[in-house]
This record gives structure tokens, sequence and C-alpha cells, in this order.
């Protein structure tokens, strides 16, 4: 698997590196952005968390506005950042021009509903591919966490509860937690998967928490002046899903906060450190 190295900066003492490549899972172009700390080396590979972005963002928002390089190049992490959705010519996208269906609002599914399922792969990419890619190209070990903000915060918890061998720890700023019960992923779901209920339970951390114990420690933060909180977000029925299956979920309410960056930039140094607790070998 090859890669173009389309944009570089050194920023405390690291880099942000932006590439693009061919998915065969997406069957697309796709753009993905790494920072790599100054520790990491051929020698001295280092673990890596994954950031899944929300509605409308691409790889380039949280590397841009959650001004987290700083305490991860002191903890010695690599953040990978990949896009939201497919991209391109080619690839479906909603017939209204709608923000929360087709590009930029993948929700980390795999579709398999025409014409979504001729790209929309996005959990197999987050899961498999783009690992596998960053492993092959860069100093950084195979050991993973990962996090992500409201549509990327769905597909943090959903992706680690699913592939709890593949990640040490799990965090989210305000996610969607229960996707088939709010506007946002019933539109998503009944498109990308079509009308079996079983299928949308799958991508839905609330509902896999119903079945299963997590077993990797989890963090969540969530604005209680966020404007979605009551009608996408349900960060309660996370909570109550967590506490029947005894799973340990630290959720934390945060008085006078909303669902923007300045939320994020706010908390992004407890959640690398929490994430660093648990990347150590």
């Amino acid at each position: 698997m090859t890669i173009e190295n389309i944009s570089q900066a050194k920023v405390f003492s690291g880099w942000h590196k932006q590439y693009q490549h061919h998915s065969d899972v997406l069957n697309c172009q796709m753009c993905f952005a790494i920072f790599l700390p100054p520790q990491a080396s051929d020698t001295n590979p280092v673990p890596v968390l994954y950031w899944l972005s929300g509605l409308t963002c691409s790889d380039e928002n949280f590397m841009q506005k959650a001004a987290a390089f700083r305490i991860a190049a002191k903890l010695g992490i690599a953040i990978v950042a990949p896009d939201t959705s497919p991209r391109g010519d080619a690839v479906a996208d909603a017939a209204d021009g709608a923000y929360d269906l087709g590009l930029g609002a993948g929700f980390y599914v795999n579709a398999t509903q025409a014409p979504w399922n001729k790209h929309y792969h996005m959990y197999s990419y987050v899961v498999d591919e783009l690992p596998k890619l960053v492993e092959q190209h860069f100093p950084v070990t195979q050991v993973r966490s990962i996090s992500g903000h409201s549509m990327g915060g769905h597909g943090a918890l959903m992706i680690g509860l699913r592939n709890s061998d593949k990640y040490r720890s799990i965090s989210a700023f305000s996610p969607i937690t229960h996707p088939i019960n709010c506007p946002w992923g019933q539109k998503a779901f009944s498109h990308y998967l079509g009308n079996d209920s079983q299928a949308w339970k799958e991508y839905d951390s609330v509902e896999l928490l119903k079945s299963r114990q997590a077993s990797v420690p989890i963090l969540v933060d969530q604005g209680e002046d966020d404007s979605f909180l009551q009608q996408q977000l349900k960060p309660e029925l996370l909570l109550a899903a967590a506490e029947a299956s005894q799973s340990n979920i630290k959720l934390r309410m945060q008085p006078g906060y909303d669902h923007s960056y300045f939320f994020i930039q706010s908390f992004i140094d407890d959640h690398l450190r929490f994430h660093a607790n648990y990347l150590k070998d």
C-alpha cells in the first residue's frame, strides 16, 4: 500500500503530516493526518490514538482546532485522524445536499444498501485498512486507543466496544450514544443499512452494552449546554446501559460547555493522559 505526503509541519518538536492514498475498502482516494511525537523513531515506535471526527468534518478539523499536540508530544503518543467518509465525484451523496447524510457523514458503518454500499465502508477502513497502512509506513506500534467527537464519538465507542482486543482504552466527547433512537442515527442507518433493526443494533453503543460488558476503560465528556444534548446525544442512556452491564465507564457532565471544539480544547489533555495510562506496554 502506497501513500503520498501532501503537507507537513513541525510542531512541538514532532511532525503533523497529511497523506493521501487509494483505499481498496472504500474504493476511492482518501486523506488522513498523523501527528508523530518527537520520541517516534524506527528504534522507538510509539502507540497510536485514533481520532474520529463528527458530521461535516474531515481529517483536518481535530488536527487544527483541538490543541492536542503539546500534550501528545510530552506523552509520546501518535495521533491518526481519518476523514469522516469516502470522497470523490463518483461517491454517493445526499440528493438534497444535507449535511447529515453522504459526504462528511459516513457514521463509521459498513453500508449494505445501494448506492452507499459501493463506497461507504468506514467501519472496515477504521478498524482494519487504515491501521495496517499506518503501521506499515510509520514508527508506531500495534498498541492503540480510540477517541472521537459527536458522530466520531459514536464511532469510537461502537468500534472500541466491538473490537476490545484492538484498543486499550476508549474516550469520547459529546457522542451520539444511541443512534437507533435519535434523528441523526435513524436517518443515516435507514439509508446505509436498510430496515433491518438487528443490523442497526450492531452499530449502536447503548445496544452493544445491553448485550456485553465493556472490557476496556471508557471516558466520556459531555457539555451541559450542548444544543444537541436532549434530542441527539442522550448520554444518560449510555450510562444506564453501562451500569446495567457493570462496565467501566466514567461520564463527566461539564457545566456551561457546548458542542464545539472550544469544549474539546478544554479537556483534550485529560483524555490524552487517560489514554496514556493504558497505552504503556
